[in-house]
């Protein structure tokens, strides 16, 4: 005959999520900090290329609007 399982205290789902919601916010500082690495031009550890493509039609982009002003 099947037997239900026992219930989980409020303690032990309260410490799960805790150390789930954690985790993600180390990795979300993680992100965040690299991030930053990168746009400050730190970044030792990360490799990347820049598209020539998208950088100059930013370039156009806000040159174009500097004219119409």
């Amino acid at each position: 005959m099947a037997v239900p399982k026992k219930r989980t205290s409020k303690s032990k789902t309260r410490i799960r999520k805790a150390i789930w919601k954690n985790k993600a916010n180390k990795s979300a500082l993680r992100a965040f900090s690299l991030a930053k690495s990168i746009l400050t031009n730190r970044s030792k550890s990360f490799y990347y290329t820049i598209n020539d493509k998208l950088l100059n039609s930013s370039k156009s982009i806000s040159t174009s609007k500097l004219d119409e002003s």
